[in-house]
């Protein structure tokens, strides 16, 4: 039989379906295979997007330095690129002579909460904000990072300017103190040493960020935590600290005083030698005079320089002679209270005992003792 050449067998339909079946199956498949590739794709840049910024982003070099700081790694945290101080740093004097003393485990305050704010270009190197909870105080800091070449395909940073920062520390009435529980002697971290004033404040290098909290607690000067927040690199941050004098010093220069006054009563003579009472009389002297303290001084300490100030103080003697006068001859007996004030100065010798000078208004006298 003759087939019409418009007119299609079924066995040719058949082939021509399986054959438009089996095309569309392929595009089907290429489409999807298209698809698992552009979001295998996608997921390898939000992967290598995800780990650039954990750890190899200028946040997350930030971050790791106040990472490590919260463990207490002070070692680690200076090893970091850019940390430790270049010549570019040392512009003022309390950079060029601040003790690395603080830089150290034992030192460090508690840094907690941890977050990124921002980051953004800033010239040739790129600023990270972060904030933090140091010590407990809320806080913020900007740092500046560059690139330093990389490591394999990855960019390493290290600081365009170091994080550290200087304390100018005085701490008034004592050379031994507390630092976050860190206890330093003024003589051993000043750049003078033992010839340093305690007048003149101590530099000493910190981590920033970093609560800092000064105190003291000797036997003659005590000092509750006073902090400054160091959250500025390069800052130079003043902390001036005042102690107060212990009960138990203030009982020893009670001491000190009233056992002055009663070597000073042992003088016969109408001015003792160096002490703050004395008398005179218009007639010659026949017997006598015979001191005694009728009421010493309550003393009272002040702060005075590096050292204290014992407060003016009223104070009573007794003195009795007999005097002879020069105009008829008679004697007669003087028998009367020496009202006298009590003021001085104690001062810290370099072995650290306190040498107490005892003054008055007319004259001084000489020290009537140390107390370590």
């Amino acid at each position: 039989m003759v087939q019409s050449a418009g007119v299609l067998t079924p066995g040719v339909r058949s082939r021509r379906a399986r054959s438009a079946r089996r095309r569309a199956s392929l595009w089907s498949d290429l489409t999807l295979l298209a698809v698992v590739g552009a979001v295998l794709v996608a997921a390898l840049a939000a992967g290598g997007l995800t780990m650039y910024r954990e750890f190899y982003s200028p946040s997350a070099f930030v971050t790791r330095y106040l990472t490590l700081l919260s463990e207490g790694r002070a070692a680690d945290a200076l090893q970091l690129p850019g940390v430790a101080l270049s010549h570019g740093d040392l512009d003022t004097d309390a950079f060029r002579s601040a003790s690395d003393a603080l830089l150290r485990h034992d030192a460090l305050g508690t840094l907690t909460d941890i977050v990124v704010t921002d980051e953004h270009p800033d010239g040739d190197a790129t600023s990270v904000t972060v904030t933090y909870k140091a010590g407990g105080h809320a806080g913020s800091s900007t740092f500046r990072v560059a690139q330093d070449g990389w490591i394999g395909v990855a960019p390493a940073w290290e600081f365009a300017q170091s994080p550290l920062a200087v304390i100018s520390l005085t701490v008034r009435g004592s050379d031994r103190f507390f630092v976050n529980g860190f206890e330093l002697d003024r003589r051993q971290v000043a750049a003078q040493g033992a010839d340093s004033s305690a007048l003149d404040a101590v530099p000493m290098l910190v981590f920033s960020p970093g609560l800092y909290s000064v105190s003291v607690k000797t036997a003659t000067a005590t000092a509750t935590g006073i902090g400054v927040l160091a959250d500025k690199p390069l800052a130079d941050v003043p902390l001036d600290v005042q102690a107060k004098p212990t009960d138990a010093f203030v009982k020893v220069v009670q001491q000190r005083v009233d056992d002055f006054l009663a070597q000073c009563t042992t003088q016969h003579v109408l001015q003792p030698t160096g002490c703050p009472f004395g008398q005179t009389v218009p007639n010659r002297v026949v017997d006598g005079p015979t001191w005694s303290m009728v009421k010493g001084p309550d003393i009272t300490l002040q702060p005075d320089g590096e050292g204290w100030k014992i407060v003016a103080t009223p104070a009573t003697a007794h003195i009795e002679l007999e005097v002879k006068s020069l105009y008829d001859g008679s004697v007669s007996h003087v028998d009367e209270d020496v009202p006298f004030e009590v003021d001085g100065t104690i001062r810290f010798l370099p072995d650290g005992s306190a040498s107490i000078s005892i003054t008055s208004p007319e004259q001084s006298a000489p020290p009537p003792g140390s107390e370590g």
